[in-house]
C-alpha cells in the first residue's frame, strides 16, 4: 500500500518533509526521529521502501479482540511495553465484529516476516473452532504464544488465568457476606474461560453450600454492559441477593438493571466482577472483582515467544497463574428478604 505522507507525519508527529527525507533515504533526520517514522510506517501497515525495510525479527504481531473491553488495551499496553523493552516492534490487530479476521491479519503479518504472534483472547478460546490454522503456523516455523484460552494438540505455550479459582474466590466472599441464592452472568460457553467458569461456579456451589440445582442461577448472555444488564434482571427475578460476573463491563451492567429495579447496590444486592479493568475501582460504588494478573501474564507471554524466536523452545504446557479478589463497595451483607 502506497503510504500517505500526511497521515505518517501524523502518527509520528513531525512534518510532511521529514517523513519524505526519511523515505528518501536523505541525511539530517535524527535517528531517534528516523525510527519514530519507520515505526508509523510500520503501524499504520504501509509498505516501507525495500531499502528501509527492517529484518523480520524486529516485528512481533500482537492479537487482540475489540478495544472496548478496558482489559484488552490493559493486555495490549504491557505486552508492548516488554516487546520494545527487548528491541521489538508491535504490529497490534484489533479484531472488531464484521472486520477484519484473525486469519486475515495473521495472512497480513506473515506478509510484513514477523518474528512471531502472540494471541489474546483469539480463536483459540474457541472450542468450535479448527486448530489448523495454528498448526499449520507451526508447521512453518512461526513461534506462537497463546493467552487465555487451551486448545489441546496445538504446540506452543498457553498462558491462562485460573477460571475455577476464580469462582472460588468470588463465591467464598459472598457466602461470608450470608448469600445462598448467588447467580453467575457470563457469555457464550463455546470459549475456554466461560466453560472453566461455569465448571469453578458449580464446584464452588456445591462445595461452600451443598447446592447442585445451579443450572437457573446460570445465566449466558454476552460480555457487554447489555450482556450483564439482561443478566442482572432475570437473576432479580430468580430471586438472587448477589451476582458473579465473567467481566466488568457486565458487573456495571448488572449493576444498572438493580438501579433500574429501585434497588440499591449493595444493601439489597451484591454484584462481583471480573478482570479488574484500569478505572473500574472509581465507579460508582467501586466494585468488588477478580483481579486478572495482568503484568505477570503478559510478561510471560512476552518471555515465551522471545525464547521461542531466539530457538530455546518454551516448555508445551499451560501456563496457569492465580487471581486475586479485590474487595470494594459493591459487595455487602446479604438482605433479609
Amino acid at each position: 500500500m502506497k503510504a500517505r505522507l500526511a497521515d505518517i507525519a501524523a502518527h509520528a508527529d513531525v512534518s510532511e518533509a521529514t517523513v519524505s527525507r526519511v523515505l528518501n533515504g536523505k541525511p539530517g533526520v535524527a535517528d531517534s526521529t528516523r525510527e519514530a517514522v519507520l515505526t508509523s510506517l510500520d503501524v499504520l501497515g504501509y509498505d516501507r521502501p525495500s531499502r528501509l525495510r527492517r529484518k523480520s525479527a524486529d516485528l512481533v504481531g500482537l492479537i487482540v479482540p475489540e478495544l472496548t473491553n478496558p482489559i484488552f488495551p490493559a493486555f495490549a499496553q504491557i505486552i508492548e511495553t516488554a516487546l520494545a523493552r527487548h528491541q521489538f516492534t508491535p504490529v497490534l490487530c484489533t479484531q472488531t465484529p464484521g472486520g477484519v479476521h484473525e486469519d486475515e491479519y495473521v495472512q497480513m503479518l506473515l506478509d510484513r516476516g514477523v518474528a512471531g504472534i502472540i494471541y489474546v483472547s483469539g480463536q483459540h478460546a474457541d472450542v468450535t473452532t479448527d486448530p489448523e490454522r495454528y498448526t499449520n503456523l507451526r508447521e512453518r516455523g512461526v513461534p506462537i504464544v497463546l493467552v487465555n484460552g487451551y486448545h489441546e494438540g496445538i504446540d506452543a505455550p498457553f498462558i491462562s488465568n485460573d477460571d475455577v479459582a476464580s469462582m472460588d474466590l468470588a463465591l467464598t466472599h459472598l457466602v461470608q457476606l450470608g448469600h445462598t441464592r448467588i447467580g453467575l452472568a457470563i457469555g457464550p460457553d463455546r470459549y475456554v474461560p466461560v466453560i472453566r467458569k461455569i465448571a469453578g461456579f458449580r464446584a464452588s456451589m456445591r462445595n461452600l453450600l451443598g447446592r447442585d440445582d445451579v443450572d437457573d442461577l446460570i445465566e449466558r448472555t454476552m460480555f457487554s454492559v447489555e450482556g450483564g444488564d439482561t443478566a442482572g434482571a432475570r437473576l432479580l427475578e430468580k430471586g438472587c441477593t448477589a451476582v458473579v460476573c465473567g467481566s466488568d463491563l457486565m458487573a456495571l451492567g448488572a449493576i444498572r438493571a438493580v438501579r433500574r429495579a429501585g434497588l440499591r447496590v449493595p444493601e439489597d444486592f451484591s454484584v462481583v466482577g471480573y478482570d479488574d479493568s484500569p478505572l473500574i475501582a472509581f465507579t460508582d460504588p467501586p466494585l468488588t472483582t477478580v483481579r486478572q494478573s495482568v503484568q505477570a501474564m503478559s510478561e510471560a507471554a512476552v518471555h515465551a515467544l522471545l525464547d521461542e524466536i531466539a530457538g530455546e523452545a518454551a516448555p508445551r504446557a499451560e501456563y496457569v497463574f492465580r487471581p486475586e479478589l479485590v474487595v470494594r463497595a459493591s459487595t455487602g451483607a446479604s438482605p433479609k428478604r
